[in-house]
């Protein structure tokens, strides 16, 4: 019982939870754009800011805690907010956001019925979410590898 009290501890709330989740909240709220107000749209890209800024909080108190170090912990979490942003939210929303609009475009050309015309967009855009997310996060860890992690390295890889 001691060792699955120190594997609960361990778990990472941000990453390793349904919390995480939010994340691709603005993915859907990109895939709905077509048949939600703006509003939505927007709050979608709040809701998935939460998340990138509340990991990023955790990243760097956690670093902070474990080691003191104000270089490291701003290291670290610099480096999480930039993944974060990259990898959860500005890449994946503008991926999601074209391939809704080239489904738009192809129902148009096809002159789809009108149901398919406001439901295959968004369907679509559902769709390619778990096909993008694991390409982009490996583009922008190499990107981040290359970049950032080269002028400023973490001591322990944070983990994605």
């Amino acid at each position: 019982s001691e060792k699955m009290v120190k594997t609960e501890q361990e778990k990472d709330l941000f990453r390793e939870t349904p919390l995480r989740y939010l994340g691709y909240a603005n993915e859907l709220g990109e895939s709905f754009r077509p048949l939600v107000p703006k509003s939505l749209v927007v709050g979608s890209y709040l809701v998935a800011g939460a998340y990138v800024l509340g990991d990023t909080f955790d990243k760097g108190s956690k670093s902070f805690s474990s080691s003191n170090d104000k270089r490291k912990t701003a290291i670290a979490t610099a480096d999480c907010l930039i993944w974060q942003s990259f990898a959860s939210v500005m890449i994946p929303g503008f991926v999601i956001n074209r391939f809704v609009k080239v489904f738009q475009f192809c129902c148009k050309s096809m002159k789809a019925s009108p149901p398919i015309m406001k439901w295959a967009p968004t369907i679509g855009g559902l769709c390619m979410i778990p096909l993008i997310i694991h390409p982009i996060d490996n583009s922008v860890t190499w990107a981040m590898d290359k970049s950032f992690r080269k002028q400023f390295p973490l001591d322990e890889k944070i983990e994605k």
